[in-house]
């Protein structure tokens, strides 16, 4: 009866998994040759676990990645790719998300730009930090409609909060005044605060003369590609039926 109590206790306290632990220790024998301070121990640490998985579930979520079940284990390094074991090892860390840096990935269509650009938003999420992902296009679109209902400025401070923001597809067709206003807010307010991981077919090079005004453009890749880490892919396409993943 005491166990069911405190089994209640724990549910009502919203203590999952130190709930889920504790019935355990009842189930198994073993744990009756435990000192106290070793199963309070095993609650808590339950607990914890608990917790630290229900939260990289909701961010996983929340971050609505393209490629879900991409990750950086999965990483393909052949091919000619071109890719650099020791830079995606430092890309792993997620240090660079926490020190605010950006990110910018060029190639061919079917390189594995989204993928790995989700892979490592993947990673981030593991690592507790907050993602979005969003192509490019779609964003801007999304952006035209809160002008219009009101929304812009909540839409704006959502993306801000937001420590890893994805742009992907970028650069695929032109941007109206419009879009580039909007683009100049979405990465003003990441300068220093957030990253950003910016995926294009388009060399970066030719970004300037993409963005069709030389005021604008120097503003926005002042604050992209100031303090950014670059990956230019490379290889056959990815999509072909032979290769499942990067």
């Amino acid at each position: 009866m005491l166990m069911e109590q405190t089994l209640q206790t724990l549910k009502t306290l919203r203590l999952p998994g130190m709930a889920a632990a504790f019935e355990e220790q009842h189930t198994h024998a073993a744990s009756a040759a435990l000192s106290f301070d070793e199963r309070f121990s095993m609650l808590v640490d339950r607990e914890q676990s608990w917790r630290d998985n229900r939260r990289v579930a909701r961010l996983l979520r929340e971050a609505k990645l393209k490629s879900a079940q991409a990750c950086l284990e999965d990483v393909r390094y052949g091919g000619g790719r071109k890719l650099d074991k020791a830079q995606i090892a430092q890309l792993a860390s997620c240090q660079w998300i926490r020190t605010h840096q950006n990110l910018v990935i060029t190639g061919a269509t079917g390189c594995g730009k989204t993928w790995l650009a989700c892979a490592l938003g993947n990673a981030a999420c593991r690592q507790g930090l907050s993602v979005a992902y969003a192509r490019a296009p779609r964003l801007f679109e999304e952006l035209r409609i809160a002008h219009g209902d009101g929304s812009f400025g909540k839409r704006l401070s959502a993306l801000a909060k937001t420590d890893l923001l994805i742009l992907d597809d970028w650069a695929l067709a032109p941007l109206n005044q419009a879009e580039r206003n909007d683009l100049l807010e979405v990465l003003d307010d990441r300068v220093g605060t957030r990253s950003t991981v910016i995926t294009s077919q388009l060399p970066v090079e030719h970004w300037h003369a993409y963005l069709n005004d030389p005021t604008l453009a120097d503003a926005i890749l002042d604050r992209v590609l100031h303090s950014a880490h670059k990956l230019t892919l490379s290889g056959e396409s990815l999509r072909k039926p032979e290769k499942a993943k990067p």
